[in-house]
């Protein structure tokens, strides 16, 4: 079985805003680019999770519902829609989008615990390839990355300095979970749920 998408296609710059928490639209796979899911209580931004490329955002829509929460570019991204015109795609993409919710748990506890050090690490080893190689550029603001592994600005600052190549010590290697850019789905989530695959 194939999960397709639709000619739908969206285009974020850094920060620009996906969807907000009401809304109520389709489900959108990343295809390229990181996005930030948030809790917005009042002022305040409470990040929940990252979505990757290959990864769905807006599953509450598979349900009827609108969506729970916001979503942000953290980087420069691109979405697309999902198409969701039968019972057997929506069951797939809910199993997808229920493993996935899994994994990006962990990843957020490792993004919000542990030292600096540690925290930004995680980051920089599920950022997809292309972004690493761009190191610094690609990453979003320092004030975002900050409020992402809940650490002051000075010290990201410096801890990125260090990690980041030619600033210290060498980079870390990206983690065996982490996305390939191309095709939106990584080979290693593929291998692991065969029935759901993603059409050229």
């Amino acid at each position: 079985m194939s999960i397709q998408s639709s000619f739908v296609e969206l285009e974020c710059a850094s920060q620009q805003s996906v969807f907000l928490a009401g809304e109520s639209g389709p489900v959108w796979r990343v295809v390229e680019g990181i996005v930030r899911i948030d809790r917005v209580s009042g002022q305040s931004h409470q990040p929940v999770q990252l979505a990757l490329p290959g990864d769905l955002i807006g599953a509450e829509a598979l349900c009827g519902q609108a969506y729970q929460f916001n979503a942000v570019a953290f980087t420069l991204c691109r979405l697309q829609a999902v198409r969701t015109e039968s019972k057997t795609v929506s069951a797939a993409l809910m199993q997808q989008a229920l493993l996935q919710h899994i994994q990006r748990s962990l990843d957020m506890a490792q993004l919000r615990s542990g030292s600096v050090v540690q925290r930004l690490g995680h980051l920089l080893s599920i950022l997809p390839r292309p972004l690493i190689a761009e190191a610094r550029p690609a990453l979003p603001a320092l004030r975002e990355v900050a409020l992402l592994v809940d650490a002051k600005t000075e010290t990201v600052c410096r801890v990125l300095g260090q990690l980041l190549p030619g600033r210290g010590r060498p980079m870390p290697s990206p983690s065996p979970l982490a996305w390939a850019k191309s095709p939106p789905l990584s080979n290693a989530w593929a291998a692991n749920h065969a029935p759901i695959g993603v059409a050229a």
